[in-house]
């Protein structure tokens, strides 16, 4: 499989595409691309460590590996990395400038309106990153809510809605592109916490220079975890259905936790026996 920054390098012709034609004419468009060798644009934000562009363009990050093993596994000769803003994604995934969505998107029933997500990869909780010695005290939505505090989270960011849910004012919910800027507002007091996933959360204190601390994930309700899928159009449902079945081959197997071991996802990050349909209804 090759891996592509810029560009794309020509995929083979498919060889005997004309005798597979009656077949190739009821599928899915992205199932034909991949059947032709033609590239697979994978799209994502610059999301450390879930999916991120390495220096060269190349996928970075756990989702983006668990995503290209399946991609591999399914025969993809080339893929080819897209990097956007995050609020962006589900957008250029249906106007077609890429062809599955593969950084770290939680399965939401909102999203689910949208999109079609492949199994669970994973499930994950969320944090807020504080200032340096957590001055207001700060663990949960409702410390937030009550201390008339201000949290600053990412557009299109999941945290949008919950923190909504949980009672805290839209004027003290500070949306902003990514994790660039929410790290920027805590550091400079325009924000009292940054309502992140875990994992970003560790990423953006190693950034801080020692200046912001991670809050406790245990501290927010069970029901604020979620499951990470890998998105795709509503109309590839073959693709969708070959990806799943070559992801529960891969998703847990020693390949799998070799390639994603350097972002730090472990065992733990499992999903278990949760399924797409029961995220799509219950988050």
């Amino acid at each position: 499989m090759t891996i592509t920054g810029r560009g794309f390098i020509a995929g083979i012709a498919f060889a005997g595409m004309l005798a597979a034609g009656a077949v190739a004419a009821q599928a899915d468009a992205l199932t034909d691309k991949l059947k032709a060798g033609e590239p697979i644009r994978i799209g994502f934000a610059n999301e450390v460590p879930w999916a991120y562009p390495g220096d060269n363009g190349d996928p970075k990050g756990f989702v983006n590996a668990i995503a290209t093993g399946v991609l591999e596994a399914m025969g993809a000769k080339t893929i080819e990395p897209v990097t956007t803003d995050w609020g962006g994604l589900i957008p250029g995934l249906q106007a077609d400038r890429y062809d599955v969505i593969t950084g770290g998107m939680y399965i939401l029933k909102t999203r689910c309106e949208n999109v079609a997500f492949s199994d669970p990869v994973g499930v994950f909780g969320d944090a807020f990153i504080v200032a340096k010695g957590n001055p207001k005290g700060i663990q949960t939505y409702v410390d937030i809510k009550d201390k008339g505090a201000t949290i600053v989270t990412g557009a299109g960011f999941n945290i949008v809605e919950v923190a909504k849910k949980e009672g805290i004012a839209e004027d003290k919910i500070m949306q902003v592109p990514g994790p660039t800027e929410i790290l920027a507002a805590v550091k400079a007091g325009r924000a009292d916490a940054g309502g992140v996933t875990y994992f970003t959360a560790l990423n953006l204190a190693e950034q801080s220079s020692g200046t912001v601390d991670v809050t406790d994930p245990a501290k927010l309700p069970e029901w604020t975890l979620n499951w990470v899928g890998i998105a795709f159009r509503k109309a590839d449902t073959d693709f969708q259905e070959a990806f799943n079945a070559a992801l529960k081959g891969y998703l847990g197997s020693d390949a799998m936790m070799k390639a994603v071991a350097e972002y730090g996802y472990s065992k733990a990050q499992l999903p278990g026996d949760t399924t797409t349909a029961y995220a799509c209804e219950n988050r």
